[in-house]
């Protein structure tokens, strides 16, 4: 593995983000990749994405917003996607990518970073435990709420 990096998200990396493969059973718990690059349009000063570089290949891709002005606590800094390339899952991708994030969260004067996710077989539930999340509580559609506190 090279130095992994992180690039903003570009014309240049767009096209590769979006042919990022999910390992059987993954795609359940992700929404469209369009959904949360829309975020940048909509939100730019508050959204944040970055591709994950391994030399010059793109490997993954990590979303998030902040917003220290969001009404709801768990919206105010938030993981909003994380993607690794299915054959390059478990090999430290997403931690960097969460390592990088939390960083970024500092930078920003944030005190926790908060992710919302579907609980189930094949979800992302294991990786967010590893790296360190740990479930506060439920949305109101069941989803668990998770923070790493800062």
């Amino acid at each position: 593995m090279a130095a992994l990096r992180l690039e903003e998200l570009s014309a240049a990396t767009i096209v590769a983000v979006n042919t990022l493969s999910l390992k059987p059973g993954q795609e359940q718990f992700l929404a469209p990749l369009s959904y949360g690059i829309a975020a940048t349009v909509v939100n730019p000063q508050t959204s944040w994405q970055r591709v994950i570089l391994d030399g010059d290949e793109v490997v993954g891709f990590v979303s998030a917003n902040f917003d220290p002005d969001a009404p709801q606590e768990h919206f105010r800094s938030v993981l909003w996607r994380i993607n690794v390339d299915a054959d390059d899952q478990g090999r430290g991708i997403g931690r960097f990518a969460v390592e990088s994030l939390l960083a970024e969260a500092r930078t920003r004067g944030m005190d926790h970073v908060d992710v919302i996710y579907e609980p189930g077989e094949a979800g992302p539930e294991a990786f967010f435990h590893a790296v360190g999340f740990t479930p506060t509580g439920e949305t109101e559609y069941g989803e668990v709420i998770a923070e790493i506190r800062l």
